[in-house]
Order: C-alpha cells, then sequence, then structure tokens
C-alpha cells in the first residue's frame, strides 16, 4: 500500500494564511488553516494507506487525530522539503497540502489503491492557481522536485514536465482550488458544505471576511 503524507505549517497567528489577512485577521486566518488542516488530516485518517505521516513546520495541537506520525520538516526552499518529505518513504507514495479541504478519501482512492493494470508511475493533482495539490510516485526520488521553482503560476507544468520528461507515465487527477485568497476560501467552503473549513467561513464571514 502507498505512504500518504501531509505536508503543513502549524496554524498560528501571522504564521500562516496571510494573504487572507485582510479582511480576515490573523486570528481567524490562523484559525481557518487550523479547519482546513483538521479536515485534511481527518480524510488522511479515513483513507486507506501503509503510513500516514504530517510532515509538519511547528508543533502539533488538538487538531491532530489518531495514527498519524509527525515528522518535522527539513530547512530550504518548499521544494527541498517536498523533496526530503519523499525522501521518507520507501514505496509508493503520495504527498499531498494542507489547502484543500474540499478532499474526500474517494478522490484519492486510485492513487493508494490503484488497480492492477494501472499504468501510472506518478500521480499528479493540479491546482487552480497553477500549481499542484497532490503528487503521487510509485518510486519516490527526491530528485524529480529538487530546482523545481514553487508558488508561481508555472509551479504545476514544469513539475508535471518534470516528471514526463523523466520517462515517467503521469496519471492527472482533477484540478482543486487551494485556500490562498478570501475569494478561495468562499469558493472551497461552498465545495465543502459539511466540514469544518466551511463552518469556520461562515462563522468569521460577519467580521467583513466578503
Amino acid at each position: 500500500m502507498t505512504t500518504l503524507m501531509v505536508i503543513a505549517k502549524e496554524p498560528r497567528p501571522g504564521r500562516v494564511k496571510t494573504r487572507l489577512t485582510p479582511p480576515y485577521t490573523p486570528e481567524e486566518a490562523a484559525a481557518l488553516a487550523e479547519a482546513s488542516l483538521a479536515d485534511t488530516l481527518a480524510v488522511v485518517a479515513a483513507s486507506p494507506a501503509r503510513r500516514r505521516l504530517l510532515v509538519l513546520d511547528g508543533r502539533p495541537g488538538r487538531w491532530l487525530p489518531a495514527g498519524i506520525e509527525v515528522l518535522p520538516q527539513t530547512g530550504g526552499g518548499l521544494d527541498e522539503r517536498l523533496a526530503a518529505a519523499f525522501a521518507l518513504c520507501d514505496g509508493p507514495a503520495l504527498l499531498i497540502g494542507m489547502d484543500t479541504p474540499q478532499i474526500t478519501p474517494e478522490l484519492l482512492r486510485p492513487v493508494l489503491l490503484p488497480g492492477g493494470d494501472d499504468p501510472a508511475d506518478a500521480w499528479f493533482g493540479p491546482a487552480a492557481d497553477g500549481g499542484f495539490w497532490a503528487l503521487g510516485l510509485r518510486r519516490p526520488d527526491p530528485r524529480l522536485l529538487r530546482g523545481v521553482p514553487m508558488s508561481t503560476p508555472d509551479t504545476g507544468r514544469i513539475q508535471r514536465r518534470r516528471l514526463t520528461d523523466s520517462g515517467l507515465t503521469v496519471c492527472d487527477l482533477p484540478e482543486l482550488r487551494d485556500v490562498d485568497t478570501a475569494s478561495d476560501a468562499e469558493a472551497v467552503a461552498a465545495r465543502a458544505p459539511g466540514s469544518r473549513f466551511a463552518a469556520a467561513v461562515a462563522r468569521f464571514a460577519p467580521a467583513g471576511a466578503r
């Protein structure tokens, strides 16, 4: 089976989701980040996996469910931190972020339980902002991530090209929207109406989030 990893920051005011401020306060932005992370980890806990990892910048909190191993992030740029996360794995691995609380176990199932005739060497989940929300590798190789420019409109295109240029067969997952801005938060909450994240967006809306 596959190792399922989440890379995340501890949801502390002023350290996470700074692009939500304004209209949200730093405390509200951190609460939204915590809700998003809690929703994501709940999906991880409910998904079939050989190993469940949280690769964390910071300390775990009340949002961490049982059964998920916590390991610290390395230093360096995001490409180096993602590469280091894959270096922790000795078999098939899927890495996701904390910014897509609309994910479901069903969305991840094709990667975690691929069919016997599945030809994919890699799975790629594009994000609407040009990045990616998921990356799965049948044989993890940190070199596939090092040097890819992160947090740009071309990040996803460059990362996927890195995979195909390495001779890998890539299976694409559905495109999802990351939560970076207030408009993202509202749109994602609408796609996940029963989530902790949607409840948090609704709770803070009267304070000027819209």
